[in-house]
Protein backbone atom coordinates (compact mmCIF):
# COMPACT_ATOMS: atom_id res chain seq x y z
CA UNK A 1 0.00 0.00 0.00
CA UNK A 2 2.89 2.40 0.72
CA UNK A 3 4.67 1.90 -2.52
CA UNK A 4 1.10 1.94 -4.27
CA UNK A 5 1.14 5.95 -2.70
CA UNK A 6 4.52 6.10 -3.41
CA UNK A 7 3.87 5.35 -7.03
CA UNK A 8 1.01 7.66 -7.81
CA UNK A 9 2.57 10.74 -5.91
CA UNK A 10 5.61 10.25 -7.89
CA UNK A 11 3.11 9.84 -11.04
CA UNK A 12 1.12 13.16 -10.07
CA UNK A 13 4.37 15.10 -9.74
CA UNK A 14 5.63 13.81 -13.25
CA UNK A 15 2.37 15.11 -14.70
CA UNK A 16 2.76 18.22 -13.28
CA UNK A 17 6.31 18.62 -14.50
CA UNK A 18 5.30 18.01 -18.19
CA UNK A 19 2.13 20.67 -18.05
CA UNK A 20 4.63 22.75 -16.87
CA UNK A 21 2.31 23.48 -13.42
CA UNK A 22 5.80 22.63 -11.31
CA UNK A 23 9.28 23.58 -12.56
CA UNK A 24 12.21 21.24 -12.20
CA UNK A 25 14.32 21.48 -9.15
CA UNK A 26 16.96 23.92 -8.84
CA UNK A 27 15.07 26.29 -11.39
CA UNK A 28 13.12 29.38 -10.64
CA UNK A 29 9.36 29.87 -12.38
CA UNK A 30 10.22 31.71 -15.43
CA UNK A 31 8.48 35.29 -16.68
CA UNK A 32 5.65 35.60 -18.47
CA UNK A 33 6.88 36.12 -21.98
CA UNK A 34 4.93 38.54 -24.61
CA UNK A 35 2.59 37.29 -27.35
CA UNK A 36 5.11 35.16 -29.95
CA UNK A 37 5.73 37.47 -33.07
CA UNK A 38 4.23 34.44 -35.06
CA UNK A 39 1.09 34.29 -33.03
CA UNK A 40 0.57 38.30 -33.63
CA UNK A 41 0.89 37.99 -36.97
CA UNK A 42 -1.49 34.87 -37.20
CA UNK A 43 -4.59 37.35 -35.38
CA UNK A 44 -6.60 38.94 -37.94
CA UNK A 45 -6.18 42.25 -39.37
CA UNK A 46 -9.27 44.27 -40.18
CA UNK A 47 -8.75 46.65 -42.95
CA UNK A 48 -11.68 49.93 -43.98
CA UNK A 49 -11.83 51.29 -47.12
CA UNK A 50 -11.60 55.23 -46.88
CA UNK A 51 -11.26 57.87 -49.75
CA UNK A 52 -8.54 59.64 -50.21
CA UNK A 53 -10.19 62.95 -50.10
CA UNK A 54 -13.13 63.97 -47.93
CA UNK A 55 -14.33 67.22 -46.96
CA UNK A 56 -17.61 69.04 -45.08
CA UNK A 57 -18.05 72.04 -46.73
CA UNK A 58 -19.55 74.66 -44.14
CA UNK A 59 -21.66 77.95 -45.03
CA UNK A 60 -19.20 81.15 -44.99
CA UNK A 61 -22.18 83.54 -44.87
CA UNK A 62 -25.65 83.41 -42.77
CA UNK A 63 -27.76 83.15 -45.11
CA UNK A 64 -31.65 81.50 -46.53
CA UNK A 65 -30.37 77.90 -48.69
CA UNK A 66 -31.95 78.17 -52.05
CA UNK A 67 -31.11 75.20 -53.92
CA UNK A 68 -29.06 71.61 -53.08
CA UNK A 69 -28.64 70.36 -56.49
CA UNK A 70 -27.44 67.43 -55.45
CA UNK A 71 -28.47 65.43 -52.72
CA UNK A 72 -27.26 62.16 -50.99
CA UNK A 73 -25.16 59.32 -53.35
CA UNK A 74 -25.19 62.00 -55.79
CA UNK A 75 -22.01 62.54 -57.90
CA UNK A 76 -20.54 66.11 -59.41
CA UNK A 77 -17.80 67.51 -61.19
CA UNK A 78 -15.04 69.48 -59.95
CA UNK A 79 -16.56 73.45 -59.86
CA UNK A 80 -19.59 71.91 -60.11
CA UNK A 81 -22.37 74.25 -58.01
CA UNK A 82 -23.88 72.31 -54.15
CA UNK A 83 -25.28 75.20 -52.76
CA UNK A 84 -27.22 78.48 -53.68
CA UNK A 85 -28.04 80.88 -51.01
CA UNK A 86 -30.60 83.36 -51.39
CA UNK A 87 -28.38 86.37 -51.64
CA UNK A 88 -30.82 89.50 -52.93
CA UNK A 89 -30.02 91.64 -50.43
CA UNK A 90 -26.23 91.41 -50.88
CA UNK A 91 -26.45 92.23 -54.81
CA UNK A 92 -28.05 95.20 -54.35
CA UNK A 93 -25.41 96.16 -51.80
CA UNK A 94 -23.05 95.17 -54.20
CA UNK A 95 -24.61 97.18 -56.88
CA UNK A 96 -24.66 100.35 -54.40
CA UNK A 97 -21.20 100.19 -54.25
CA UNK A 98 -20.30 99.86 -57.81
CA UNK A 99 -22.36 103.19 -57.79
CA UNK A 100 -20.06 104.88 -55.41
CA UNK A 101 -17.36 104.14 -56.94
CA UNK A 102 -18.28 104.88 -60.23
CA UNK A 103 -19.47 108.65 -58.62
CA UNK A 104 -15.80 109.00 -56.66
CA UNK A 105 -13.82 108.10 -59.70
CA UNK A 106 -15.71 110.60 -61.41
CA UNK A 107 -15.01 113.41 -58.87
CA UNK A 108 -11.43 111.97 -58.97
CA UNK A 109 -10.56 112.53 -62.46
CA UNK A 110 -12.35 116.12 -62.21
CA UNK A 111 -10.35 117.19 -59.59
CA UNK A 112 -6.95 115.61 -61.21
CA UNK A 113 -8.08 117.68 -64.50
CA UNK A 114 -8.96 121.05 -62.09
CA UNK A 115 -5.41 120.20 -60.43
CA UNK A 116 -3.59 120.80 -63.61
CA UNK A 117 -5.41 124.07 -64.62
CA UNK A 118 -4.10 125.51 -60.20
CA UNK A 119 -8.14 125.47 -59.74
CA UNK A 120 -8.16 122.98 -56.79
CA UNK A 121 -6.01 122.64 -53.62
CA UNK A 122 -4.41 119.35 -53.45
CA UNK A 123 -5.96 118.84 -50.05
CA UNK A 124 -9.28 118.05 -51.85
CA UNK A 125 -7.50 116.07 -54.59
CA UNK A 126 -5.79 113.80 -52.02
CA UNK A 127 -9.36 113.35 -50.41
CA UNK A 128 -11.19 112.61 -53.89
CA UNK A 129 -8.33 109.85 -54.34
CA UNK A 130 -8.94 108.08 -50.87
CA UNK A 131 -12.79 108.40 -51.57
CA UNK A 132 -12.51 106.69 -54.73
CA UNK A 133 -9.79 103.78 -52.78
CA UNK A 134 -12.43 103.49 -50.11
CA UNK A 135 -15.57 102.90 -52.62
CA UNK A 136 -13.51 100.40 -54.64
CA UNK A 137 -12.47 98.23 -51.16
CA UNK A 138 -16.23 98.41 -50.56
CA UNK A 139 -16.84 96.57 -54.11
CA UNK A 140 -14.56 93.90 -53.19
CA UNK A 141 -15.87 93.19 -50.53
CA UNK A 142 -18.93 92.78 -51.82
CA UNK A 143 -17.60 91.17 -54.58
CA UNK A 144 -16.12 88.35 -51.97
CA UNK A 145 -19.34 88.50 -50.04
CA UNK A 146 -21.82 87.51 -53.03
CA UNK A 147 -18.86 84.56 -54.51
CA UNK A 148 -20.14 83.23 -51.10
CA UNK A 149 -23.30 83.11 -52.12
CA UNK A 150 -22.67 79.68 -54.12
CA UNK A 151 -20.92 76.60 -53.00
CA UNK A 152 -18.88 74.86 -55.58
CA UNK A 153 -16.89 71.51 -55.16
CA UNK A 154 -13.44 71.61 -54.62
CA UNK A 155 -12.99 67.78 -56.16
CA UNK A 156 -15.04 65.56 -58.48
CA UNK A 157 -16.36 63.03 -55.87
CA UNK A 158 -20.00 62.34 -54.36
CA UNK A 159 -22.07 63.50 -51.90
CA UNK A 160 -22.00 61.55 -48.58
CA UNK A 161 -24.39 63.37 -46.16
CA UNK A 162 -26.80 66.00 -46.31
CA UNK A 163 -26.36 68.21 -43.33
CA UNK A 164 -28.43 70.83 -44.01
CA UNK A 165 -32.02 71.18 -45.98
CA UNK A 166 -33.35 73.59 -48.93
CA UNK A 167 -34.88 77.00 -46.99
CA UNK A 168 -33.59 76.34 -44.16
CA UNK A 169 -31.65 79.57 -42.77
CA UNK A 170 -27.72 78.71 -41.58
CA UNK A 171 -25.54 80.70 -39.69
CA UNK A 172 -21.37 81.06 -41.11
CA UNK A 173 -19.65 77.92 -40.13
CA UNK A 174 -22.55 75.38 -40.08
CA UNK A 175 -21.89 72.50 -41.95
CA UNK A 176 -23.60 71.30 -45.37
CA UNK A 177 -22.50 68.89 -47.23
CA UNK A 178 -20.13 65.88 -46.20
CA UNK A 179 -18.59 65.05 -49.61
CA UNK A 180 -15.88 62.68 -50.92
CA UNK A 181 -13.59 61.99 -54.24
CA UNK A 182 -14.91 57.93 -54.91
CA UNK A 183 -12.09 57.68 -58.13
CA UNK A 184 -9.86 56.21 -55.95
CA UNK A 185 -10.11 54.27 -52.57
CA UNK A 186 -7.55 53.42 -49.88
CA UNK A 187 -7.00 50.94 -46.92
CA UNK A 188 -6.44 51.91 -43.45
CA UNK A 189 -5.81 49.34 -40.67
CA UNK A 190 -3.28 48.20 -38.11
CA UNK A 191 -0.64 46.19 -37.98
CA UNK A 192 1.70 44.50 -35.05
CA UNK A 193 5.10 47.24 -35.02
CA UNK A 194 6.95 43.77 -35.33
CA UNK A 195 6.23 44.10 -39.08
CA UNK A 196 7.93 47.54 -39.66
CA UNK A 197 11.25 45.23 -40.61
CA UNK A 198 9.57 44.20 -43.81
CA UNK A 199 6.11 46.72 -44.46
CA UNK A 200 7.44 48.98 -46.74
CA UNK A 201 5.51 51.25 -49.78
CA UNK A 202 5.33 49.03 -52.39
CA UNK A 203 5.31 45.58 -50.91
CA UNK A 204 1.73 43.67 -52.21
CA UNK A 205 -0.50 41.92 -50.54
CA UNK A 206 -4.54 41.07 -50.59
CA UNK A 207 -7.51 42.23 -48.79
CA UNK A 208 -10.80 40.20 -48.52
CA UNK A 209 -13.78 42.37 -48.84
CA UNK A 210 -16.77 41.25 -46.90
CA UNK A 211 -19.32 42.92 -48.01
CA UNK A 212 -18.29 41.33 -51.90
CA UNK A 213 -16.92 38.40 -50.63
CA UNK A 214 -14.11 38.45 -53.58
CA UNK A 215 -10.47 39.14 -52.94
CA UNK A 216 -8.50 42.15 -54.06
CA UNK A 217 -4.73 42.48 -55.11
CA UNK A 218 -3.26 46.00 -53.02
CA UNK A 219 -0.22 47.38 -52.37
CA UNK A 220 1.53 49.33 -48.98
CA UNK A 221 1.61 53.54 -49.61
CA UNK A 222 2.51 54.76 -46.06
CA UNK A 223 3.47 53.61 -42.60
CA UNK A 224 2.63 55.78 -39.81
CA UNK A 225 5.35 57.61 -38.43
CA UNK A 226 4.97 56.34 -35.04
CA UNK A 227 4.22 53.20 -32.92
CA UNK A 228 1.49 52.96 -30.19
CA UNK A 229 3.41 51.72 -27.36
CA UNK A 230 0.51 50.17 -25.88
CA UNK A 231 -0.93 47.97 -28.49
CA UNK A 232 2.74 47.89 -30.00
CA UNK A 233 0.82 48.58 -33.39
CA UNK A 234 1.34 50.82 -36.02
CA UNK A 235 -1.31 52.57 -39.01
CA UNK A 236 -0.67 52.15 -42.26
CA UNK A 237 -2.09 52.79 -45.47
CA UNK A 238 -2.88 50.92 -48.47
CA UNK A 239 -4.45 51.35 -52.12
CA UNK A 240 -6.15 48.82 -54.41
CA UNK A 241 -4.69 47.61 -57.36
CA UNK A 242 -6.70 48.55 -60.12
CA UNK A 243 -10.25 50.30 -60.45
CA UNK A 244 -13.61 48.22 -58.89
CA UNK A 245 -16.54 49.51 -59.04
CA UNK A 246 -18.14 47.49 -56.30
CA UNK A 247 -16.35 48.83 -54.22
CA UNK A 248 -17.49 51.70 -52.12
CA UNK A 249 -15.95 53.91 -49.41
CA UNK A 250 -16.87 52.61 -45.71
CA UNK A 251 -16.73 48.16 -46.97
CA UNK A 252 -14.15 46.42 -44.99
CA UNK A 253 -12.41 43.24 -44.38
CA UNK A 254 -9.76 41.07 -43.59
CA UNK A 255 -6.13 41.85 -44.65
CA UNK A 256 -4.11 38.98 -46.13
CA UNK A 257 -0.36 39.13 -45.89
CA UNK A 258 2.39 37.45 -44.62
CA UNK A 259 5.92 38.46 -43.84
CA UNK A 260 8.58 37.20 -45.67
CA UNK A 261 9.78 35.59 -42.41
CA UNK A 262 6.80 33.35 -41.92
CA UNK A 263 7.07 31.59 -45.16
CA UNK A 264 10.44 30.56 -44.21
CA UNK A 265 10.66 26.60 -42.54
CA UNK A 266 12.78 27.01 -39.21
Amino acid sequence: MVAALVAAVGTGAAQAQTAGALPPAGLSTPSVAPVPRAAMERSEIRAQLMPRRYTTLAAEIGAKIDTIPVGEGGAFRAGQTLVTFDCGLNRAQLEKARAELEAAEQTFKSNTRLAELNSVGQLELDLSKSAANRARAEVSGQEALVAKCVVQAPFAGRVAEQRAREQQFVQAGQPLLDIFDDSSLELEFLVPSSWLAWVKPGVAFEVQIDETRRTYPARFARVGARVDPVSQSVKVGATINGRFPELIAGMSGRVIARPPAASRTP
